[in-house]
């Protein structure tokens, strides 16, 4: 594939009322939704570099999740229930048809969930670094328990308004070996110089499914992997080795239980191939998407 640079395009910003709060989203291209879920600590930043490879290809939608970015941190708990309901409610909003879903980390959560009880509205499901079934401690990578020690009781910490950028440069350069720039990184810290600011990541710690396989996300992901292993729609598994979340166990899983399934290996990172390899990955989901449109 021709390599590139990464894109400096920098695109416009938009707002819609969701539950009385702000969410923000940028938008590019026009068609077929093609929605973007981001992870945490992230927000729709990290698709800037993917972005402009699909959006000939259809309406590019990327929120930040409600407490995340540019979005509004209303007083919620930030549980997974909470951000499930806020987007469920942005797509309602938008007047979402036909979607397309990418969805990165704890966006997956999100967007698997609304796909399988909404699957008739959804077109094709895109993952990358995705919670594709309830973690059991044999298939934790060890980066991702070296990161669960290295932040056991931080969730019990109400706000850290001085040490929020801190936080984000530990979770963010523990998962990832390409090289970030200071502005790369400025753009990641800013929204947690906030006041408040910490309260969804505090949440997103006391939830991340940690092994035990008894918590209510575990129990989230278990039904909706029951419903993913019999669905039929296109689905398109991006992964990179050695990988963050997804560990090759998971990976021969997808493989042999997921129907309708492209594998494609976009080369060596562990949790953020939108910075290490985006040509690849946005190439990747391109392509995917040409041959879809063609079936």
């Amino acid at each position: 594939m021709t390599k590139q640079r990464k894109s400096k395009q920098r695109f416009p910003s938009a707002y819609v009322d969701v539950y009385g709060s702000k969410m923000h989203y940028i938008e590019a291209g026009k068609g077929t939704p093609i929605l973007f879920l981001h992870g945490i600590p992230m927000s729709s930043y990290v698709w800037r570099n993917i972005i402009p490879h699909l959006a000939l290809l259809g309406r590019c939608i990327a929120p930040d999740l409600i407490g995340f970015g540019q979005s509004d941190k209303p007083k919620i708990d930030y549980s997974i229930s909470d951000h499930v309901k806020y987007i469920e409610k942005f797509i309602d909003t938008l007047q979402l048809k036909n979607i397309i879903l990418i969805m990165h980390g704890w966006g997956s959560v999100i967007g698997f969930d609304y796909a399988m009880k909404h699957e008739r509205n959804c077109a094709g499901l895109v993952f990358y670094e995705a919670f594709l079934r309830a973690k059991n401690g044999y298939d934790i990578s060890l980066p991702l328990q070296e990161q669960l020690a290295a932040f056991e009781g931080q969730e019990s910490i109400a706000d850290l308004t001085t040490e929020g950028a801190s936080f984000v440069d530990k979770i963010i350069l523990q998962g990832v070996m390409h090289r970030l720039t200071e502005e790369e990184m400025r753009q990641y810290r800013e929204p947690f110089l906030q006041e408040g600011s910490y309260k969804p990541v505090a949440q997103y710690l006391r939830e991340i499914p940690k092994g035990a396989d008894n918590g209510k996300v575990d129990k989230l992901i278990g039904a909706y992997s029951s419903k993913l292993v019999k669905s039929t729609l296109p689905k398109l598994m991006l992964y990179s080795v050695p990988g963050f979340m997804t560990t090759i166990a998971t990976v021969m899983w997808a493989k042999e239980n997921l129907p309708n399934l492209e594998l494609v290996d976009i080369g060596e990172e562990l949790h953020l191939g939108q910075e290490a390899h985006p040509e690849r990955m946005g190439e990747t989901i391109s392509a995917w998407l040409q041959a879809l449109e063609c079936k």
